[in-house]
């Protein structure tokens, strides 16, 4: 059975281009490193606002590279499920989707640079790397997203690394409490990437791609997905027995309903529609994780 999804219009059509539940896996962690960085000394805001305001952008810009690829490569088309398939609902020319994700790139590397200048140029090749794994995720010869590869990628770039990045433009160096404490996000942001696998499990198919989805099946991916909750969750009350965070780290717990019920949801349903909320219900985890998680260490920071 298809589903007709209604066409947006004005500037609801740009809103949706830029895949607005997959900005949280942006901001989660940068504030997140952010707050890790509190504990070893003052803020800088303006190298805050920068890094999050870059690191917005690049994922935008992937997403629409995500949309340009996946129409060049016949995946999207008008009865797709999700919002995705800007171009073929909504008649955005292709070369449009594709130009503002070059322009959204290029205001990046602008901030790009002032964050250099003022921390180091390391940071430039990191970003370079990161800018070029965003296009390769759907873009190049043999996009990352089509592999079983994609959830690992982009854990470790998305959710990892830009902890790191951002705890590391604060403090000047990379320590093993930030490392440790980055490990959640890391799989939050896989698990946003295996919850989209899932829904598009037979599309995908279909379409040539060999996602970690369709190789163990429908099945054990949902039982992957878990593992990521549980081991995210799990891994808050080591870090708070070890000794790198205080028991208010336990807020992250107040997230908990919102895995469970993606789960069930996964677990009850087939059809692409039918799991949309188990997709919100898992980028919003990362939301809420990331941001509890991020309170409790400013909470413990002063009290």
């Amino acid at each position: 059975m298809q589903h007709t999804i209604k066409a947006d219009s004005g500037w609801r059509i740009w809103w949706q281009l830029t895949r607005p539940h997959t900005l949280t896996a942006a901001f989660a962690p940068v504030f997140l490193g952010t707050m890790i960085a509190l504990t070893h000394g003052k803020l800088h805001f303006p190298l805050f606002f920068a890094m999050l305001i870059a690191s917005l952008f690049i994922q935008m810009a992937t997403n629409m590279f995500n949309e340009y690829y996946d129409f060049k490569r016949g995946l999207d088309n008008e009865n797709s499920v999700g919002i995705g398939g800007t171009i073929v609902r909504n008649g955005v020319k292709p070369k449009t989707v594709l130009q503002i994700a070059l322009a959204l790139y290029a205001i990046s590397v602008l901030i790009g640079i002032y964050i250099c200048l003022e921390t180091s140029w390391m940071l430039a090749l990191v970003g370079a790397i990161s800018m070029l794994i965003g296009y390769l995720y759907t873009g190049g010869p043999i996009p990352i997203a089509y592999t079983p590869f994609g959830e690992l990628v982009s854990g470790v770039v998305m959710g990892m690394l830009l902890i790191l990045i951002a705890f590391y433009i604060q403090t000047g160096v990379v320590t093993t409490d930030a490392v440790l404490i980055s490990i959640p996000s890391m799989l939050l942001v896989a698990a946003i990437m295996m919850a989209n696998n899932i829904r598009d499990l037979e599309g995908d198919k279909e379409g040539g791609r060999k996602t970690l989805a369709i190789l163990v099946g429908r099945s054990n991916a949902i039982t992957i997905l878990a593992s990521f909750f549980i081991v995210s969750y799990c891994w808050i009350i080591i870090l708070i027995v070890l000794g790198y965070l205080t028991p208010w780290a336990l807020l992250v717990f107040l997230s908990v309903r919102k895995p469970i019920n993606a789960i069930a949801t996964f677990r009850a349903h087939l059809l692409p529609l039918q799991v949309m909320p188990a997709m919100k219900n898992t980028a919003v985890t990362n939301t809420l994780f990331g941001l509890l998680l991020g309170i409790s260490i400013l909470i413990g920071q002063f009290l």
